[in-house]
């Protein structure tokens, strides 16, 4: 059993503090930036950076993963803004009603797509995850670099000479200084060294206080409400589709951070459990006046790479986001924002999964056609759509290649002829199987032995019922041998004509009746 330390802390308590500080300075922007795509103001979003990667941090599945809120939850949350602004309008009410109805329509929205994904973990299935074939992920990857990378370009307009610098400076910083030590993170480095030069001599560069005025949240802190539409069931049935689609996104798009940095650190994470924290934290959103969200895979990798492996990495970047919000708003304005971009460009490199290139002219075509597609369809749509078309290519592909069952036969003495069948009985193969037969020129006595094939659901059953009464029909008898007792309970018309043998399987039938 791990301790309180082992618990809340990864290899380090410095490196998870320094970490955390310089994600809670990175969630700023991303923050504000998804709160405009929401059309709400940015505190909705910094509120959620706060409770929902406070609560992951403590309880979530994999320590040092960070959430908050993001651009995939964002765009759901658009739909919403734009019905309950039509609606309310129509009612007549002026623009700041207006702008606190909406908000209420979301924080209603947060609340019950965290209750499906608490319902999600709980009944465990988080651990459909692993469906996702390994060339999906990397296309996950590879896209969402391209993403996280492209959505930089709109802080590039007017963009001068001195951004351009800062933006190659802190990349170099980034690259280069863990070749000399790792006893600070490259990104705080970068923000503390650059924000100095810009604010000391003067210099004319695009910052943080531009896209936001963080002032006027100075000393703002989350309060307990209960949304004024909790309770009201049209609103309930208007937001409940996006609250289906933000919990899915948000499940899809967490524990797939979670896979990639599973493999970042060679330990397991638990997918349930981190289903389960990603609920609670969305409801605590809704009752805090936060918009929803999920894991942030670009935050998450720059926790890791700055070494931040521990709770405490989590913890400090919430807790430092807030107070940085709360207290020291003004700081937080005079950061210069190519600082930010130039993390986040770093960010997208390290994600980006540069072996798939060596890899896609080694790996089956149709293991390389779905990290492309998967690649294609995150940048040009969203990531569950994706995710989603890549599972499903994949199944396909899979059942075509094993939709191939066989049968040799041979007779005995006194004429039986022997099916001997080879392979899985399953919806792909049901064809194949049908054609090994030859009824009108078997003789009157068959026997279908099922030794060395497996029935893998209700259809490959079906199959053998059908072909039975086929037999039957053409008043020949017939025996089946091989047969687990699940297949023998399913079938209707075949299961008195099985024979019993010593060695008769025990598997059970992927099939739920």
């Amino acid at each position: 059993m791990l301790n309180f330390k082992d618990h809340l802390i990864g290899s380090s308590a410095k490196n998870d503090i320094l970490s955390g500080l310089v994600v809670a300075v990175a969630l700023v922007p991303e923050a504000i930036a998804f709160s405009f795509i929401a059309q709400v103001s940015p505190i909705v979003g910094l509120y959620a950076a706060f409770i929902l990667g406070l609560i992951t941090a403590i309880m979530g599945g994999k320590p040092g993963m960070i959430s908050g809120a993001t651009g995939a939850v964002a765009i759901v949350l658009v739909g919403v803004s734009i019905t309950a602004k039509t609606l309310l309008e129509a009612q007549g009410l002026p623009a700041d009603a207006v702008s606190f109805g909406i908000v209420q329509y979301i924080t209603l929205t947060a609340v019950f797509a965290g209750l499906i994904q608490i319902a999600i973990g709980a009944f465990k299935m988080g651990k459909f995850i692993r469906l996702v074939p390994q060339p999906a992920l990397h296309g996950f990857v590879n896209g969402l670099a391209v993403v996280i990378a492209s959505s930089q370009f709109k802080f590039l307009d007017g963009a001068g000479t001195i951004m351009y610098a800062i933006i190659l400076g802190t990349m170099a910083t980034m690259y280069f200084l863990p070749k000399v030590t790792s006893s600070i993170p490259g990104g705080l480095v970068a923000i503390i060294a650059f924000t100095l030069g810009v604010y000391f001599t003067g210099a004319e560069t695009k910052l943080v206080g531009d896209l936001a005025n963080l002032s006027e949240f100075a000393g703002l802190l989350p309060t307990f409400q209960v949304s004024e539409v909790l309770f009201n069931l049209d609103a309930i049935i208007l937001v409940a589709p996006y609250a289906l689609i933000i919990s899915l996104v948000g499940v899809i798009e967490s524990l797939l951070t979670l896979s990639v940095l599973d493999e970042i650190s060679g330990k397991r994470g638990s997918a349930n459990q981190e289903c389960i924290a990603q609920g609670v934290g969305n409801v605590t959103c809704g009752f805090f006046g936060a918009m929803p969200g999920c894991a942030m895979i670009g935050q998450s990798i720059i926790n890791y790479t700055s070494g931040g492996w521990g709770r405490l990495s989590g913890i400090v970047a919430a807790v430092g986001l807030i107070l940085l919000v709360a207290t020291l708003t003004e700081i937080l304005n005079i950061i210069p924002v190519a600082i930010l971009v130039g993390i986040m460009f770093m960010v997208s490199i390290g994600t980006f999964e540069w072996s798939s290139f060596s890899r896609i002219t080694k790996m089956p075509k149709s293991d390389a056609f779905v990290l492309v597609t998967v690649t294609g369809i995150t940048i040009v749509a969203d990531l569950a759509i994706a995710v989603i078309s890549g599972v499903i290519i994949s199944a396909l592909v899979f059942a075509w290649k094993h939709a191939k069952v066989t049968a040799k036969t041979h007779r005995e003495d006194d004429g039986t002829k022997i099916y001997d069948f080879d392979g899985p009985l399953f919806f792909g193969s049901v064809t194949a199987f049908n054609e090994q037969f030859d009824i009108k020129h078997d003789p009157d006595n068959v026997i279908l032995d099922f030794k060395n094939a497996r029935i893998m659901d209700i259809s490959g059953v079906e199959a053998i019922d059908a072909i039975t009464k086929k037999y039957l029909e053409a008043n020949k008898t017939i025996k089946i041998r091989h047969l687990s007792s699940e297949c023998k309970e399913i079938m209707n018309d075949a299961k008195q004509f099985c024979t019993y043998e010593e060695d008769d399987p025990k598997y059970k039938v992927a099939f739920d009746y």
